[in-house]
Formats: C-alpha cells, sequence, structure tokens
C-alpha cells in the first residue's frame, strides 16, 4: 500500500486576527506546520496549536519564514545565509520548546513562503537552512518542495528528507510553484485538486501549465491554512486518498 503524509500550515493567527480553522482541520492532516512568530503566529496562537495538535495526535512541525508580517512572509527579501540559519534557528527554539512544554516532540520543519521558495532555488541558502535544523535537532525531517536544492541540501547534510507536493497550486514545466500572482496560480476547484493529488502519489506525476506532465516524489501533501477551501480540501483529499487504498501517516512513519 502506499503511504502519505497530508500537512497544513497552521497558527497562522496573531493576537485577536484569526485566520484558518485549525481546529477543524487538524481532524484530516497527519502533519502540521505551526508558524513560529516571523510572518504569523505569536506566542499563544503557537501553544494553543501545539496543543490541539498534540490533543488529535498530529504530529508537529515548525514553519519559519521571514520577518514580514504585512507580506504574511510572502514576498523575497535579500538575506543573506548566515541571516537565513539565525532566523531558522531562533523560530525552530520557539515551537520546539511549546511542543516540549505541553509533552509532546516536534517532528520536522517546513520553510515558509518566500524563504522555502527562495532555497527551493537557491543553494547556498538551502544549505543553510539544512544546516540550522541540523544543528538544532539532527532527528528533525526537513520538508522541502519536491526535487528542490532544499531537499539536496538535506540529504547532503544526513538529515532525513520529505519531498513535498501542493494540492491547491500549478506546477511549472521545471518542476517550480507557480508564482502567486500569476494567474491559474492557485488550484480553487476540488476535483482538480484531488485529481491531482491522486496522479502525484499513485503515478509519480503531475501536470505542468505548459500542458506536459513532469516527474515529481511525493511524500507529503500540502494544504494551506489560509485559503477559504482549506476545511474542505482537507477533507475531500483525506476521504479520496483512503479510497485509493493510500496510507495517510504521519512524515515520521513513511
Amino acid at each position: 500500500m502506499s503511504k502519505v503524509d497530508l500537512n497544513c500550515d497552521l497558527g497562522e493567527s496573531f493576537g485577536l486576527y484569526k485566520i484558518g480553522r485549525d481546529e477543524e482541520i487538524l481532524d484530516f492532516v497527519t502533519s502540521a506546520n505551526i508558524a513560529c512568530g516571523f510572518h504569523a503566529g505569536d506566542p499563544s496562537t503557537i501553544q494553543q496549536t501545539v496543543s490541539l495538535a498534540l490533543r488529535k495526535n498530529v504530529a508537529i512541525g515548525a514553519h519559519p519564514g521571514l520577518p514580514d508580517r504585512v507580506g504574511f512572509g510572502r514576498r523575497n527579501m535579500d538575506i543573506t545565509a548566515r541571516e537565513a540559519f539565525d532566523m531558522v534557528v531562533y523560530q525552530i527554539g520557539a515551537v520546539q520548546a511549546f511542543a516540549h512544554a505541553e509533552g509532546g516532540r516536534l517532528q520536522h520543519v517546513k520553510p515558509h513562503g518566500a524563504l522555502y521558495n527562495m532555497a527551493a532555488g537557491n543553494k547556498e541558502l538551502a544549505e543553510a537552512i539544512a544546516e540550522a535544523i541540523y544543528k538544532v535537532n539532527p532527528e528533525l525531517i526537513l520538508l522541502g518542495l519536491s526535487g528542490s536544492e532544499l531537499v539536496l541540501a538535506g540529504n547532503k547534510l544526513g538529515l532525513r528528507t520529505a519531498n513535498e507536493v501542493f494540492a491547491d497550486r500549478t506546477y511549472q514545466l521545471d518542476g517550480s510553484l507557480t508564482p502567486r500572482r500569476q494567474e491559474h496560480a492557485l488550484i480553487k476547484d476540488e476535483a482538480q485538486a484531488i485529481n491531482q493529488v491522486v496522479k502525484m502519489v499513485k503515478e509519480g506525476k503531475v501536470d505542468s501549465v505548459q500542458g506536459q506532465p513532469i516527474s515529481i516524489q511525493a511524500d507529503s501533501i500540502c494544504i494551506h491554512g489560509d485559503s477559504e477551501h482549506a476545511l474542505v480540501f482537507a477533507e475531500k483529499i483525506r476521504n479520496a486518498l483512503t479510497q485509493e487504498m493510500i496510507s495517510v501517516t504521519p512524515l515520521a512513519n513513511l
């Protein structure tokens, strides 16, 4: 039986500002990427999300991003590799501490937004992020874009890595995600998202926006928690995977 992880970016509220339906989505995913306070989140939100994830037996991951609340961490910043290293160490520490305080542990690290996309194609940034994870805890799993520099950097360092694919995003011919500012970057149709997921997991293929299929490795499927369709996607994708006889399990069990 094929196995895959289903993850979601969560804990992205801030104070009185609420984003996403975290508690409900946690009923369907197996891994939670929890915002660390830079692009979104705050100490109380981290604690609450960690506690919810533990209560629902969902594995916990740190979701470090760029310090850009206004842009939700989705705008590129001109940072050095050393700055990337320090940002990631700092943010992993925040979520790891709350996980420990709540009686749990950290399973993985997945960079967020622009930091994730920058590291996907930038070897120097990718190696700095991988090193940061390794030095905090070499047993953590690095979750990165399938086939990216980030995954390669983790493998080179000896980290356990997982290749991530997206249910609600389209792909370019080179395997990169279509930039959000471009037309057709986001998939809003449930059937299209489900079909894409099943094809990636069972066939190792995804159709690019150029119309040609590309090879892809799907260890974990991402659903964006801030998407208006997130809860519906999470439930329907989980059900579709079960119907296709695909086991949905946390990254640590793959």
